[in-house]
C-alpha cells in the first residue's frame, strides 16, 4: 500500500455533516436542520462495485461510503458522480472463509473521521484473513498510512469487524466478533491504534475460551471519558466468562466495569445475549435489550455486575442501534420501531410502529424517525410522537441492520449494490 504522511488538513466539521455511525460517539443518531417529510422520492441511486454495510457518511460537501470490495467512495451529494474512489486492498471471498454471509468480506463496518488529523478511517479484511487500518485523505481518497489491526484474542483469522470504527482519545478503536454462523475459534474484543498511526496497539479480549463477539453495526459508545460495548454469547463453560454483557472500558482498554443479567447462562445456551444491540445512554442512564426481548436498566457510574441492574422489564428483542432524542430513545425492536422513556424505576413505552414498517436501527429527524426495512428495501418516515407513517420509498434491498443517514434535505442508505439518496419534501 502506499505510505504518506499521516496528517493533513482537517476538513471544516458542518452541523449538518455526518462523520461516524449516528453521527456522533454517543450514538444518539439525531440531525438537526431536517426537513419534515411530507414527501419520499429518489433523487438518484449510486450503483459501485460491491454492497455498503457501512452507514454513508457526509463530509465536506461529499457522501462517503465503503463496499465490500474494500473500496471508499467520495460522491457528489447532487447525483451521486464518483468524485473519487480508492482501493485499500483485495476482499476474502466467501469460499475461502469457514462460514460467514457476506461475499466478498471488505470493509463492512461504517468508517469514521477524525478531525484532528483530518484522516478518514476505514477497516478492511484482505486476502489471507487479514484486517487492515486504513488512514485516507478525505478530499481526495488518497492513501495516508496503512498497518495491521489484529485482534489480540482467539483466532485472527476467525475474526470479522462489523461494528463501526470509533475516533476517540487519540485513537481509532476496532470492535471484532465472529462470522455469521459462528464458526471457528474468535474472541470478541476490541483493538485501538493512534490516529497518528505510529505507536503500540493497545488491545482488550473478552475473557471467554470462545465467542464474546463485539459485532453490533454501532461499534463502541463513547460515554464521558469510557468506552460501552456489548458482547455476545460466551463459551458456555460453566462459570462467568465476561460474555453476554455490558462492559465499559477506559481509553486504555481496561476493563472498569460491567453488568450481566443472572440469566447469563441461559442466554447463552439459547442464543438469546445482549450482544446484538449497543448500549443507548438516555436521560442519564444506559439501556440495553438484546436478543431476550428484556430491557434493562443501568447505573453508568457503577454498571452493576451479575443482576445489578436498577429496573428490568420485558421488551421487545432489539438489534443494532438506538436512537436518543432528548429523553426518548427510539428501539429497533423485531416487530418495529419503539419509543421509550427511561428512569431509575424503568422503562416506559410511548408507541410502537406498526410491526409491518421497518426495524432497523433509526435515525431521527425532521420530527420523523427513519428506519429501514432492509430485506423489502422500503425507507420509512415515521411521525415522531404517534410512530405513525408519514411516508415511505423504495431504496433497494440492503444489508442486515442498515441505518440512514440524514441530511438537511437528503437521506442515504447503503444497500447492496451502492447508495441511494432520497430527497426529502416538506409536500
Amino acid at each position: 500500500m502506499p505510505q504518506a504522511t499521516a496528517t493533513g488538513t482537517p476538513v471544516a466539521v458542518g452541523a449538518s455533516d455526518w462523520v461516524t455511525f449516528h453521527r456522533d460517539n454517543a450514538r444518539n443518531g439525531t440531525a438537526a436542520g431536517v426537513t419534515h417529510p411530507g414527501k419520499l422520492t429518489v433523487a438518484w441511486r449510486a450503483h459501485l462495485d460491491s454492497a455498503v454495510y457501512g452507514q454513508p457518511l457526509l463530509l465536506g460537501g461529499m457522501v462517503i461510503a465503503a463496499t465490500e470490495n474494500d473500496s471508499v467512495y467520495g460522491l457528489s451529494p447532487a447525483d451521486g458522480h464518483v468524485l473519487w474512489h480508492t482501493t485499500v486492498g483485495r476482499p476474502e471471498p466467501l469460499s475461502q472463509l469457514p462460514c460467514g454471509n457476506i461475499d466478498p468480506l471488505g470493509i463492512t463496518a461504517t468508517p469514521a473521521y477524525d478531525p484532528v488529523t483530518g484522516s478518514l478511517f476505514v477497516l478492511a479484511e484482505t486476502e489471507g484473513r487479514h484486517h487492515i487500518l486504513a488512514a485516507l485523505d478525505p478530499t481526495t481518497g488518497g492513501v495516508r498510512w496503512t498497518r495491521p489491526a489484529e485482534p489480540a484474542a482467539g483466532d485472527v483469522a476467525d475474526a470479522q469487524e462489523r461494528g463501526a470504527l470509533t475516533v476517540a482519545f487519540g485513537r481509532v478503536y476496532i470492535p471484532y466478533g465472529g462470522l455469521a454462523g459462528d464458526c471457528g475459534n474468535y474472541v470478541g474484543s476490541v483493538v485501538a491504534i493512534p490516529t497518528s498511526g505510529s505507536g503500540n496497539q493497545l488491545s482488550y479480549g473478552v475473557p471467554t475460551p470462545r465467542n464474546g463477539g463485539i459485532w453490533t453495526p454501532a461499534g463502541v459508545v463513547v460515554h464521558g471519558q469510557t468506552l460501552l460495548a456489548a458482547v455476545g454469547n460466551g463459551a458456555e463453560t460453566g462459570n462467568y466468562d465476561g460474555s453476554d454483557s455490558v462492559l465499559e472500558l477506559t481509553p486504555d482498554l481496561k476493563r472498569a466495569d460491567f453488568f450481566a443479567p443472572t440469566e447469563w447462562s441461559a442466554d447463552n445456551a439459547a442464543d438469546l445475549d445482549l450482544g446484538s444491540m449497543s448500549p443507548t445512554v438516555v436521560n442519564g442512564y444506559v439501556l440495553i435489550a438484546g436478543k431476550r426481548g428484556t430491557a434493562y436498566v443501568l447505573n453508568p457510574d457503577h454498571l452493576g455486575g451479575i443482576g445489578g441492574q436498577l429496573a428490568q422489564i420485558p421488551l421487545c428483542a432489539a438489534y443494532g442501534a438506538a436512537a436518543v432524542d432528548g429523553s426518548t430513545a427510539y428501539l429497533p425492536c423485531r416487530g418495529g420501531i419503539r419509543a421509550v422513556t427511561v428512569d431509575a424505576k424503568g422503562v416506559s413505552v410511548l408507541w410502537q410502529a406498526d410491526p409491518q414498517s421497518a426495524a432497523d436501527p433509526p435515525a431521527v429527524g425532521g420530527g420523523a424517525v427513519w428506519s429501514i426495512d432492509d430485506g423489502a428495501g422500503i425507507l420509512y418516515a415515521l411521525d415522531q410522537r404517534t410512530g405513525k407513517q408519514i411516508a415511505q420509498v423504495q431504496v433497494g434491498k440492503g444489508p442486515h441492520f442498515a441505518s440512514p443517514t440524514l441530511g438537511q434535505d437528503r437521506a442515504y442508505v447503503g444497500t447492496l449494490d451502492g447508495v441511494t439518496a432520497v430527497g426529502i419534501s416538506a409536500s
